[in-house]
């Protein structure tokens, strides 16, 4: 463990003196910051060797404990199941393969901060000081942001929908899911929830960069919760409970992305600026 923190903490101190050298802050139209392609395309497969490594060291801390991480993970569903019922592998490999998925799916989400930073450690040069600054807390705010996202799914949805769903099952019939199946089904209702909560920073950034305002935002409300449903529909069970559970966060989130546009944002004769000097 010491020598694996020592790694991670290693990379990290390189990046902070790249980030005091001169030229790693300079303007990305400078010519002294010009390199060949050669050079980024090196520069990429380090931060891609650094960020795999992180997601491995993460892995193999957590490798002993991938019975107890699959067992919070399928909790929800578990409760919601007749006593006695388990789930089901029909594979040969199953039973090890899915809680391995898990585990690494797992380690991906805690390395994710360090990920995201070696990505913004390659892309930082290109940009301009004033990106920089709106860069940094988009970044950090969409982690935490899918992370809440991930949690409703978590603790409320998968709740609510099990019971609704398990509460319909006929006697005659086990309701005893498949754990592949349990485990893509997780996934896609995850990534859905994450990136629903991330709509307020997407409508913030927009405004930001000059390309939507507050009366277009507006105006574009009729169109969003009628996509929501639609949205919801495609990554959802075909039931309306799951359906409502993620189309009325959605639309609630844009609206909170509306007011923040409308008390700390651009306003259109700034946008109309902003759109004349990218002209």
């Amino acid at each position: 463990m010491f020598v694996q923190e020592q790694t991670v903490q290693g990379f990290i101190a390189e990046d902070f003196a790249m980030a005091d050298n001169k030229e790693f802050i300079e303007a990305p139209d400078d010519p002294k910051n010009e390199q060949p392609l050669v050079s980024h395309l090196i520069e990429l497969r380090n931060r891609t060797v650094k960020a795999t490594i992180a997601i491995l060291v993460v892995f193999v801390c957590l490798s002993p404990f991938m019975k107890q991480i699959f067992d919070f993970l399928s909790k929800p569903l578990m409760v919601a199941l007749p006593q006695g019922v388990k789930l089901l592998a029909t594979g040969v490999v199953a039973p090890f393969m899915v809680p391995l998925k898990v585990t690494l799916f797992v380690s991906f989400l805690i390395a994710l901060p360090f990920v995201l930073y070696q990505l913004w450690a390659y892309i930082a040069p290109a940009l301009y000081r004033r990106e920089k600054r709106l860069a940094l807390p988009i970044i950090t705010s969409s982690v935490v942001m899918f992370g809440i996202g991930m949690a409703y799914c978590y603790f409320v949805v998968f709740r609510m929908v099990f019971q609704f769903i398990a509460g319909f099952s006929p006697d005659s019939v086990n309701f005893a899911p498949d754990i592949d199946a349990y485990f893509s089904f997780v996934l896609t209702m995850f990534l859905a929830f994450g990136l629903t909560f991330e709509v307020p920073i997407i409508v913030v950034a927009l405004n930001h960069c000059g390309f939507v305002s507050y009366e277009k935002l507006v105006k574009t409300r009729p169109f969003v919760i009628v996509g929501a449903f639609v949205l919801a529909a495609i990554f959802t069970p075909p039931d309306v409970l799951s359906q409502l559970l993620l189309a009325i966060p959605l639309v609630a989130l844009y609206q909170c992305g509306i007011w923040l546009v409308k008390f700390f944002g651009k306003r259109q004769d700034e946008i109309n600026r902003m759109t004349l000097d990218r002209d």
